[in-house]
């Protein structure tokens, strides 16, 4: 893991779950992978490993990762694509109307945000 700036903003318990969450869906943590161990983590970013279990088991709770006897915590197969559906349900539900509020009211149109988005490397409607 990457070094990380906890937030007073929520719990460090959720934020080292999302850190976490982010890995996956970027590929780092692929299906299969071991995540560090508790203690490792506890260690390296200074936290309680309580903490590190609480992470631990809500991502387990979801089916992301499982645990294997004397062995940790491993990436399921199928996190990548439950992580995928619930993140772009939670992105429209959440984050999409302030996106889509904020685009209105500078009067943006399609066009300006394809042109944007092409400039700016990203993948763009062919």
């Amino acid at each position: 893991m990457t070094a990380i700036q906890w937030s007073d903003g929520a719990p460090i318990y959720r934020q080292l779950k999302e850190r976490v969450i982010a890995m996956m869906l970027d590929g780092v943590l692929k299906p299969g992978d071991a995540l560090p161990s508790v203690r490792q983590v506890a260690a390296e970013y200074q936290l309680n490993p309580i903490t590190v279990s609480r992470a631990y088991q809500e991502l387990a709770d979801e089916a992301l990762v499982e645990k294997r006897r004397g062995l940790g915590m491993y990436v399921t197969e199928e996190a990548a694509k439950k992580l995928l559906i619930t993140e772009r349900e939670r992105f429209l539900r959440e984050e999409w109307p302030q996106v889509l509020e904020r685009i209105q009211r500078l009067g943006l149109s399609l066009e300006q945000l394809m042109q944007a988005g092409r400039k700016n490397g990203q993948a763009g409607a062919p």
